[in-house]
């Protein structure tokens, strides 16, 4: 049947206008029919979690394993044991209180009473059943190191990590860990300098160490501010993993967070990152742009998580500081229709419980909020947050922190996103 020429060119307009949508609704950046806003909502705190980690912590069945430590992520492992990553580890003894200060509290010591065995990173396996069974620390003559061993003038701090074909399209499969390389520092620098992002590559199902790689070297950027370190958060949609980062420079109230993307089995392969530059995706660390600026009320912490929630992208992030002497003590969040956004927020804030100052001059703070979504339960999204003890001028007191063992430990809540 013939079409009258005025129908078929009407015809021709409409399917291009509705081609003209999808290709419009699918591009990268923009907000297709599935991605809706999200804002912080109902929460509450996540006992059976923080309560696990305090069994394990205070059980002195062993002197060498973890007693606290801060940087907490995770990954489910194949077999459905769950691997929990930590950085700056505390291990030795937990002694009943009242503590050398008359504090009512269990605090942490050697076996001698000199201060616990401090490690710059640790493993800690959970069973099936959701019960810590076992530390994984690196072996030393004088004593357990760190499971990702110190570089000659630095260190190594875990973040994310996940369980990949050891080759692509090989039914093997290994645990890649993202890891920070940082030297030390004094001043601003008292957390260290950032240097690189590398990979270590752990044996599935036995979790042994077969090496560390490099992936993004900053090392060449003058100004330690500027560099960028990949893996505090990171998300496998479909043929990619997203992984963010940020740079921490001291003189800026907040951070950058920053994107690279590799393909999917593939984070061990330095050559396959490309990195966003505000407009595409390519190969070059040093041309990366912010896919959330600081500034202006915005801008994310040096630690922050993203997960996917339907179609949207939504990052967890501290918030602000809070009134004078009141420090970190807030998260609030960020929601995109992509991974590189545009980025939208803050949406939301939420102040989770933290112990007691026994100064009474509120130093206890709250940072490295993190999601757990392998954990995810009745739509309640697990997540953990850090907590220590600041003491001018901003520091961190090993001293206070061993005197209470609450500090230094992962907390838990669960939270539930809500649209709008």
């Amino acid at each position: 049947m013939r079409v009258p020429v005025r129908r078929g060119v009407a015809v021709a307009a409409v399917l291009a206008l509705i081609a003209g949508l999808v290709l419009l609704l699918t591009r990268p950046g923009t907000e297709g029919p599935a991605c809706t806003g999200r804002t912080i909502g109902s929460w509450s705190a996540e006992s059976r979690y923080t309560g696990e980690f305090t069994r394990y912590g205070n059980d002195n069945l062993r002197v060498d394993d973890w007693t606290g430590g801060d940087g907490t992520h995770s990954v489910r492992l194949p077999d459905g044991r769950t691997l929990w990553i930590f950085s700056d580890t505390f291990l030795d003894r937990v002694q009943p209180p009242p503590n050398p200060h008359g504090q009512p509290y269990p605090w942490r010591s050697s076996d001698t009473g000199r201060e616990p065995a401090l490690t710059h990173n640790s493993l800690v396996v959970m069973d099936r059943a959701g019960r810590l069974e076992r530390t994984l620390t690196g072996g030393t003559g004088t004593g357990p190191g760190p499971f990702f061993p110190d570089t000659p003038d630095g260190w190594r701090w875990p973040v994310q990590a996940h369980v990949e074909p050891r080759t692509p399209g090989s039914p093997e499969q290994v645990v890649r860990v993202l890891l920070w390389n940082r030297a030390p520092g004094s001043g601003p620098w008292v957390f260290g300098v950032p240097r690189a992002t590398e990979i270590a590559t752990l044996s599935l199902p036995d979790l042994r160490l077969e090496g560390i790689t490099p992936a993004v070297d900053q090392t060449s950027v003058r100004n330690p501010g500027d560099r960028v370190l990949y893996g505090t958060a990171s998300v496998r949609d479909g043929a990619w993993t997203y992984v963010y980062g940020g740079d921490d420079g001291p003189d800026r109230a907040g951070s950058n967070a920053y994107l690279a993307r590799v393909p999917t089995g593939q984070l061990g392969e330095a050559r396959t990152w490309r990195f966003w530059d505000g407009r595409g995706w390519q190969p070059r660390a040093d041309r990366a742009a912010p896919v959330i600026r600081e500034g202006r009320g915005r801008g994310v912490g040096s630690a922050f998580t993203v997960v996917r929630d339907g179609g949207t992208w939504v990052l967890l992030t501290m918030d602000d500081p809070g009134p004078p002497g009141d420090g970190l003590s807030a998260v609030t969040a960020y929601w995109a229709c992509s991974a590189q956004g545009p980025w939208h927020g803050p949406a939301g804030r939420i102040t989770p419980p933290r112990p007691a100052d026994p100064t009474g001059q509120q130093r206890v703070a709250v940072y490295n909020p993190q999601a757990h979504p392998e954990f995810t339960a009745d739509g309640a999204l697990l997540v953990s947050y850090d907590v220590n003890w600041l003491g001018p001028p901003g520091a961190p007191s090993v001293a206070q922190v061993n005197r209470d063992v609450e500090l230094y430990r992962p907390r838990f809540l669960r939270l539930r996103l809500h649209r709008g």
